[in-house]
């Protein structure tokens, strides 16, 4: 190679030299920071909810109002009874005759008219201490007054002198024409000087989504000879309608058959209390402690048993000890002997 070849390589070699070096100062490189932890993403706080159907509440504030518990009348000639539908716990119980009656618990919705409104029982005695409600009847025997007072309750009943909640209306007889106002209720306990709010222990709710596919539709209860009720299972609502001895069981607020999220079938002591010469049997219901109850709710049956303080619901439980829980909305609970056998479809 000549002298003058062996420039010529080198020079060729330099410049592409410089081309390479050129490249990689204008190569742009990232510079990342230093991963030191997955990001968090704050959960939003959970809502409010009222304590007695899992539902949102509008405030904190609201979910203290007092729990009113009024006695309400399931006669033939009651019916339809009006804004049963907005409570949200329905207790259901034999009284004398084999008919039945309703302790109706208002806490989300406070309607201005309820009823048909008659006499407390025994029953109502462990029921409305539980919810810590302030209670609204009209009449009782002596024994029944007796041990409502005995109870601690706030009693505002006509039996006490309480007048302003109370109406009359047209169109229903006496004594099935007395109705009375949830708001009207408590306005009378904060006149009384009762407490205005208070504490209310609340159901377990499940509130993931039910997709499982119904396995009963129905049941019927038959509380006795002279009261059979059947709930049927409305996939669409995902709520059971009710009928009573074979008829629609209407609210005459809405006119609609009355619905209930979950129906809870509790097995309880009934103790007689008294008899009458024509045989009719008054009942103390021993609704504490414990006793055998099926839940039915999104159109399948849990078998478990209930267990209930003097202050606090009933809670449900399954055999392994893990909690029954119930459907986000209003319950209606029906109390039987436990020698009843219900049946399901």
């Amino acid at each position: 190679m000549t002298r003058r070849t062996l420039v010529l390589v080198l020079m060729v070699v330099l410049a592409a030299t410089a081309v390479t070096g050129c490249k990689k100062e204008a190569e742009v490189v990232a510079s990342w920071p230093a991963a030191v932890g997955e990001r968090s993403v704050v959960k939003p706080p959970e809502p409010p909810r009222w304590p007695l159907t899992g539902l949102e509440a509008p405030s904190a504030e609201t979910i203290t109002q007092r729990v009113v518990s009024v006695k309400i009348e399931n006669s033939a000639e009651s019916r339809p009874q009006t804004n049963l539908q907005l409570a949200d716990v329905v207790y259901e119980s034999v009284t004398e005759g084999g008919i039945t009656r309703f302790n109706a618990i208002f806490h989300s919705q406070s309607p201005e008219l309820v009823g048909p409104v008659r006499s407390a029982r025994l029953s109502d005695t462990y029921i409305v201490p539980q919810y810590h409600a302030l209670f609204g009847f009209s009449g009782a025997s002596p024994s029944v007054n007796a041990a409502v007072n005995a109870a601690g309750i706030e009693n505002l009943s006509e039996d006490e002198g309480v007048t302003k909640p109370f109406q009359r209306v047209k169109g229903k007889t006496a004594p099935h024409n007395l109705f009375a106002s949830v708001p009207d209720f408590r306005l009378e306990g904060e006149r009384q000087g009762m407490p205005t709010t208070a504490s209310v222990t609340g159901f377990a709710f499940d509130r993931a989504s039910a997709d499982a596919t119904p396995t009963v539709i129905g049941v019927t209860i038959p509380f006795s000879s002279a009261n059979t009720v059947k709930w049927t299972y409305d996939a669409e609502s995902r709520t059971y309608l009710r009928v009573n001895n074979g008829k629609s069981f209407t609210d005459a607020a809405t006119g609609k058959q009355v619905r209930a999220s979950n129906v809870v079938v509790m097995w309880a002591q009934h103790k007689t209390a008294s008899s009458d010469v024509v045989g009719s049997t008054t009942y103390e219901i021993v609704l504490t402690g414990t006793g055998r109850a099926a839940v039915f709710r999104n159109g399948q049956r849990y078998e478990c048993t209930w267990e209930a303080t003097a202050d606090a619901p009933p809670v449900f439980k399954a055999p392994d000890g893990t909690l029954v829980k119930l459907s986000p909305g209003n319950t209606w609970m029906q109390v039987i002997k436990p020698d009843i056998n219900i049946t399901m479809e």
